[in-house]
C-alpha cells in the first residue's frame, strides 16, 4: 500500500504477549497482523489482537486532563493557584492543563500527608501499561512520598500463584516457553479456559492434544478445550484442592515418582508422604460418595500415572487461584512436579497463564506491597488492595493514585469499594477512558495507550518484548506524569526517555535484567528475551537448582477443607445455585479498549448467564437478577446449555453495567487475599 509504513510492537492485551505488526498510514492504524515467524505468535493473533486497535483513536479517550468541580469547592486554595487554565467541560468536570492537573495532585497529597501521615497515600495499578511506568510509580510511591503502600491487579489473578510458586521452588513465574508445549509428552490445564482466555497458546496445546491425544482437562464446566482431551474432568466447585492432593496421593501410593530427584533436589518429601497417606480426603475414593462426580474417582488415577511416568506440563488459571485455597493448590501443583521430576527441562514445566498483558512485568518491578524491584525484600512492607479498602473505610490512607486499573469493575464486593472510595479526599487516575473508577477521580489524566509509546512489557513465559510506537501522540506516558509530580511534590526525576528509566531498572533489578538493553531487545523484538537475562537470557528455569536459599525444592503440605459445594453434596443438603465467573474471547478484561472495536462489541454486547438446560424451571424470564448479602447483579439475559452443570451457573463479568463483582465478599486467598471470584452461592430472583 502507497505511504504505508509497516511497525513490529507487542499486543495489548493478556499475558500471552504477542508479537504484532502494523499497517500504518497517515498516523493511523489500518491493519494489524503477527509475522509467520514470530516466535510467540506464531503469525497468529486472536480477535482482539487482531482487530481490537479501534481505541486508539476512539473519540471517547482521555485527551485533556480532568478535575471535578466539587473538588475544587473543597479546596479553594488549589483552584485559585489553577484557575487560569480551567475551562468548563461539563457540569461535573472543568478541564485543565497537564502542568495544572500535576500541581493540584501535588499540593493534596502534600496536604493529605502533612494532616494524616505518609502512610495515608496509597498506589494503585500498572500492570496494564510498561515496566518503566511500573517501576517510576511504585519508586515515587515508596520514595518520594515515603508510603508503601503499592499494589497492582495481581492482587485479583496471579498472586497466590507467586506466593505458592516461590515458597515451593523459589520463583513464581512460568519455567519454560511455550514452544516446549511441543517437547512434552502429556499436559494437564486446570482452571483455564485457554482456548478463549489465552488463545494463541491454546493453538499449540490443541496441536498436540490432536497429534498425541495426551491431554487431561479440569474445570467446573465444559469448556472447548475437553473437545480436545483424553481425560474429560468436571470437577465440583472449589474442588481443586482436592483433586490435585488425590493425584499426588496415586503417584506416592504406587510409587511413581522420582527418588533420584526427590532425594537430590527436594526437601521435606518423607513428612510430605506421611501427611498425605493419613488424609481422609487424598485417596481418590473419596469421590464415589460425591454424587455426580463419582467418575473423576477413576480419572485422576489414570491422569497421575501418565503425568509421572510421562514428561509433562502443567497449565492452570484464575480458576486455580481465585479460591480461599488457591495459594495452597499452587503448591499442590508444584508439589507434583517436585515428586516426578517434571521440571527444569525441555517439554516439563509450570505454566501459570497470566491476565494483563504486564502482570507479570508490575510484580517484576516490584508493584507490590510486599516486594521491591527483583523480588527483593522492601525496606517496609506495606499493604495489599483489600487491606487498604478496610483502611480506606477507617479513615487512615485518604488519597489513591490509580494506573489503568479499574478498581470500581475488576474487584469482588464493589459496593464496598464505593463506600471505601467515598470517604477518601482525593482519587487521581491515568486512564485511556472514562472508567469506573475514572469517574469516581477527582483528578483524570489521559495518557498514552501501548500503541503509542516504547516500553517493555514482560509475558506470561518470563518473555520480554520492546514495544514501539504505532503511532504518534502527543499524550504523556504513565511514567512522565509521575515524574511531573515527583518535582513538584521535591523530588528530583529527570529522566528523559524511558530508555534512561530502563537502564535504572536494569541495574536495581539486575538480577533479572542486567543484560535485557534497549540495543538488544531492539534487535530481538519479534522473539524477545526470557529472563533472567545476562550475557544469555533463560529459557528454561530451574535446571541445576531451585531458587530457594539452598537451592532445594521444598514441600509443603496442605490438607484440603470439605466446604461449600463438596460439603453439601456429601451431606446430601445440596440446594440452590452456585455461580463461577470468566472471560469471553472476544472482550477483554473490563472491555474499556474492546467495547470501543464494533466487531468485537456485536460478538460479545452484554454478559451472559449460562444455566444448564434442565435447570430451566428455575429460570420463568427471560432475564434474571442474581443476588448474594453483599449485592445484587443487574438484570442478566439467560442461555440455556448442557456446557454447565446441573445447580452450577457462569458467567462473564466485562461489562461494568452488569455489576457481577457486587455478589463477591471479603471472601479470599488465606494466604495472599486474591479474592474468591470462582465460586459463590447465589438467589435467582425471576423479572
Amino acid at each position: 500500500m502507497e505511504n504505508t509504513e509497516t511497525i513490529d510492537s507487542v499486543c495489548t492485551y493478556c499475558g500471552v504477549g504477542c508479537d504484532i505488526a502494523a499497517h500504518v498510514k497517515d498516523n493511523k492504524i489500518v491493519k494489524i497482523f503477527a509475522h509467520p515467524d514470530g516466535v510467540v505468535s506464531q503469525g497468529k493473533l486472536c480477535v482482539k489482537g487482531k482487530y481490537g486497535f479501534d481505541f486508539v483513536d476512539s473519540k471517547e479517550r482521555l485527551r485533556i486532563p480532568k478535575i471535578k468541580k466539587s473538588f475544587l469547592e473543597k479546596n479553594p486554595a488549589i483552584k485559585e493557584a489553577i484557575s487560569s487554565s480551567l475551562t468548563r467541560f461539563d457540569d461535573v468536570w472543568y478541564e485543565c492543563s497537564l502542568d495544572s492537573a500535576t500541581t493540584a495532585a501535588a499540593m493534596k497529597l502534600k496536604e493529605v500527608q502533612a494532616k494524616y501521615g505518609r502512610k495515608s497515600v496509597a498506589s494503585i495499578g500498572g500492570a496494564r501499561t510498561s515496566c518503566e511506568s511500573a517501576y517510576i510509580f511504585q519508586k515515587f510511591t515508596r520514595h518520594t512520598l515515603n508510603s508503601p503502600h503499592v499494589d497492582n491487579c495481581a492482587r485479583v489473578c496471579h498472586s497466590p500463584s507467586l506466593k505458592g510458586m516461590r515458597t515451593t521452588i523459589g520463583e513464581g513465574a512460568a519455567t519454560n516457553p511455550y514452544n516446549d508445549i511441543y517437547n512434552c509428552e502429556f499436559m494437564i490445564v486446570m482452571g483455564s479456559n485457554t482456548i478463549e482466555a489465552h488463545p494463541i497458546i491454546a493453538n499449540r496445546i490443541v496441536e498436540m492434544a490432536v497429534k498425541h491425544d495426551n491431554m487431561a482437562v479440569f474445570d467446573v464446566r465444559e469448556i472447548k478445550l475437553h473437545k480436545f482431551a483424553k481425560y474429560k474432568a468436571i470437577v465440583p466447585y472449589e474442588a481443586n484442592l482436592l483433586v490435585l492432593n488425590m493425584l499426588a496421593y496415586v503417584i506416592i501410593t504406587e510409587e511413581l515418582y522420582s527418588e533420584s530427584f526427590i532425594a537430590e533436589r527436594t526437601k521435606g518429601f518423607d513428612e510430605f508422604r506421611e501427611k498425605i497417606l493419613s488424609d481422609p480426603f487424598a485417596n481418590p475414593k473419596y469421590f464415589e460418595q460425591i454424587e455426580g462426580y463419582e467418575q473423576l474417582g477413576k480419572i485422576i488415577p489414570k491422569v497421575a500415572r501418565e503425568y509421572a511416568l510421562k514428561k509433562s506440563m502443567i497449565f492452570w488459571g484464575l480458576g486455580i487461584t481465585e479460591h480461599i485455597d488457591g495459594s495452597y493448590a499452587v503448591m499442590a501443583i508444584t508439589h507434583l512436579a517436585l515428586m516426578t521430576g517434571n521440571i527444569g527441562k525441555s517439554g516439563a514445566g509450570l505454566m501459570p497463564l497470566r491476565g494483563q498483558n504486564n502482570v507479570q512485568g508490575a510484580c517484576d518491578m516490584g508493584m507490590l506491597p510486599y516486594y521491591d524491584p527483583d523480588y527483593q525484600v522492601p525496606k517496609e512492607i506495606g499493604l495489599t488492595t483489600p487491606q487498604l479498602v478496610d483502611e480506606m473505610l477507617e479513615d487512615r490512607v485518604k488519597a489513591v493514585l490509580n494506573i489503568g486499573e479499574d478498581l470500581m469493575h475488576i474487584h469482588p464486593n464493589i459496593n464496598k469499594i464505593e463506600k471505601a472510595l467515598e470517604s477518601l479526599e482525593f482519587i487521581m487516575v491515568q486512564e485511556l477512558f472514562m472508567t469506573e473508577i475514572a469517574q469516581k477521580a477527582d483528578i483524570v489524566i489521559g495518557v498514552k495507550s501501548a500503541y503509542e509509546k516504547t516500553g517493555v512489557y514482560v509475558n506470561a513465559m518470563r518473555r520480554l518484548h520492546l514495544s514501539q510506537p504505532l503511532v504518534k501522540s502527543d499524550l504523556p506516558d504513565d511514567w512522565e506524569v509521575i515524574q511531573m509530580l515527583d518535582n513538584k511534590m521535591g523530588g528530583s526525576y529527570a529522566y528523559k526517555n524511558s530508555n534512561e528509566v530502563w537502564d535504572e531498572v536494569r541495574e536495581v533489578a539486575y538480577r533479572r535484567f542486567s543484560g535485557a538493553s534497549y540495543v538488544r531487545l531492539e534487535r530481538h523484538r519479534k522473539r524477545g528475551l526470557q529472563w533472567p537475562v545476562h550475557t544469555e537470557d533463560t529459557p528454561i528455569l530451574h535446571q541445576l537448582d531451585f531458587r530457594t536459599d539452598d537451592g532445594l525444592g521444598e514441600f509443603h503440605y496442605h490438607q484440603y477443607k470439605l466446604r461449600g459445594m463438596v460439603k453439601e453434596i456429601v451431606e446430601k443438603n445440596f440446594s440452590g445455585y452456585y455461580l463461577t465467573t470468566g472471560r469471553t474471547i472476544a472482550m477483554y478484561n473490563n472491555s474499556a479498549q474492546t467495547r470501543q472495536t464494533p466487531s468485537l462489541m456485536d460478538k460479545y454486547s452484554e454478559d451472559l448467564l449460562l444455566v444448564n438446560e434442565n435447570d430451566a424451571n428455575d429460570f420463568r424470564s427471560d432475564r434474571v437478577i442474581l443476588k448474594t448479602k453483599n449485592g445484587q447483579t443487574t438484570p442478566l439475559k439467560v442461555k440455556f446449555t448442557d456446557k454447565v452443570e446441573r445447580k452450577t451457573l457462569f458467567v462473564t463479568f466485562h461489562h461494568a453495567d452488569s455489576k457481577i463483582n457486587a455478589l463477591f465478599g471479603d471472601e479470599s486467598d488465606e494466604l495472599i487475599l486474591t479474592a474468591a471470584f470462582k465460586s459463590v452461592k447465589v438467589e435467582v430472583v425471576n423479572l
